[in-house]
């Protein structure tokens, strides 16, 4: 047929919207179950026009349009299950909040609360002041302010504290991170001149000092975050810059990234400068990220002498990048837990998480996979199988932490192809693939999640 005859048989807009398929759609709102029949039409009217394609019946279109109802009714931002091992995924939304963080936001997001309002003296407060006490006694700082994330803290400082003059910083730290972060992108923009000194792997103390002028207003010192260069290598430690910028009377900055209250070196995670150890060194202003390793929200952090976190918070940036209500109350739970180390441990997700024993992984591994063999076992080979995790998020790149996972061969289908699909079910499941093997690593699967590992995979494979 041509495509006048097989435009032809398209059904109306009203056939299709009595179909049964639909009805539920209907019953929730008409109007839209109706936009989303004139939709499907109008992409079948394109095909046919384009491919000559033949339509399907109105029942399929009905079940089309009702598939693209259901899809515009879910709300874009959902909970994933996120068996990749991976602690702080980036894409799927980093450090998970503790209880407590938790219940802060839905308290403060559900009532008016005393954002900026001293209620001591009834006048207006500051919204930082909820968390500068607790950023001090937790790092020794004599000041801190919070942004909405490191970039932007890094941004801001430079502006503040340098534009118009040169910032000295070692090559090999001119790293780029997710999202197209670029260090000298980002010294540029905030209208500092970059002075590079040493080489892509070798930096000594004697190539910083010989680039100081009368016009140095900053040595910069970056986190390389998952950049690594290993082997002939020489860095200046935080020590002799420090000792180098009091000399000359320049302050020292610090992009930390990750930002780390605890030595994770105690849990065999590697070695990882804490903020309170940088702090100690005498770095005179420091910055790190709120939603890694310290385990609360989204956040840049800055903490530092005094005189200059005052000068960086009256900068007019300042306002463009403020944190809101929501992330302080987050991450004010999240600051009170680091009063008591193993507190922390206990109570934040991502610690709690990259300290897990091998011997509890084992565990909840061997069992999975019994449920998944009781369920699967006809359509997919089910295993036990010891594999590694990663921190994530920039933070420890090197390291790998010992874990245990499920492997899930699919029998009629790739393992691609059922990967694809149970990001469509509800909720998404999001898996690693090795050797034609979906692997489930337990360690980034909460408590309970099982079950619904189970049904999805369930539904994947039939």
């Amino acid at each position: 047929m041509g495509p006048e005859e097989l435009l032809r048989l398209l059904p109306a807009v009203h056939e299709v919207l009595q179909r049964e398929e639909l009805a539920p759609a209907v019953a929730r709102d008409r109007l839209r179950a109706r936009d989303c029949v004139r939709r499907v039409l109008e992409e079948w009217r394109e095909r046919i026009l384009k491919e000559g394609a033949e339509p399907p019946g109105p029942a399929e279109l009905a079940a089309q349009a009702a598939a693209l109802f259901e899809r515009r009714e879910r709300p874009s931002l959902r909970r994933v299950i996120n068996a990749t091992g991976v602690v702080l995924h980036t894409n799927l939304g980093r450090a998970l909040l503790s209880p407590a963080a938790v219940e802060a936001v839905a308290i403060c997001a559900a009532h008016y609360s005393n954002l900026e309002m001293d209620l001591t003296t009834g006048e207006r407060g500051s919204r930082y002041s909820h968390v500068v006490e607790l950023l001090q006694e937790i790092t020794g700082a004599e000041a801190a302010l919070v942004v909405n994330n490191n970039a932007a803290a890094v941004f801001l400082c430079l502006a503040a504290l340098a534009a118009g003059r040169e910032t000295v910083i070692s090559r090999g730290q001119l790293v780029e991170i997710g999202g197209s972060f670029r260090v000298p992108e980002v010294m540029a923009h905030s209208g500092t001149r970059l002075v590079e000194v040493g080489t892509t792997n070798k930096t000594y103390l004697s190539d910083y000092e010989r680039a100081i002028t009368s016009d140095t207003a900053l040595l910069l010192k970056v986190h390389p975050s998952n950049y690594r260069v290993l082997g002939f290598t020489r860095e200046v430690s935080t020590a002799e810059l420090v000792s180098l910028g009091r000399k000359y009377g320049i302050p020292v900055m610090e992009d930390l990234g990750s930002g780390c209250f605890v030595d994770l070196g105690e849990y065999g995670l590697g070695h990882e400068p804490t903020v309170q150890d940088e702090v100690a060194a005498g770095v005179d202003l420091l910055t790190f990220s709120g939603d890694k390793l310290l385990g609360g929200p989204q956040a840049g952090i800055i903490v530092g002498r005094a005189d200059l976190v005052r000068e960086v918070a009256r900068h007019p940036l300042n306002r463009a990048v403020r944190i809101d209500k929501m992330t302080l109350a987050a991450l004010e739970a999240t600051l009170r837990a680091y009063r008591e180390p193993e507190r922390a441990r206990q109570e934040i997700p991502t610690l709690r998480l990259l300290t897990l024993s091998g011997e509890e992984l084992a565990r909840r591994a061997a069992r999975l996979s019994e449920l998944l063999g009781e369920k699967i076992g006809g359509r997919a080979e089910v295993g036990v199988k010891e594999v590694s995790s990663q921190v994530g998020g920039g933070a420890l790149p090197l390291a790998e932490l010992p874990s245990w996972g499920v492997t899930v061969r699919p029998l009629r289908v790739s393992a691609a192809r059922a990967a694809e699909k149970l990001r469509q079910v509800e909720p998404p499941v999001l898996t690693r693939i090795q050797d034609e093997n979906l692997i489930l690593d337990l360690r980034t699967v909460l408590p309970g999640e099982e079950a619904e590992i189970v049904r999805a995979l369930s539904q994947v494979l039939a």
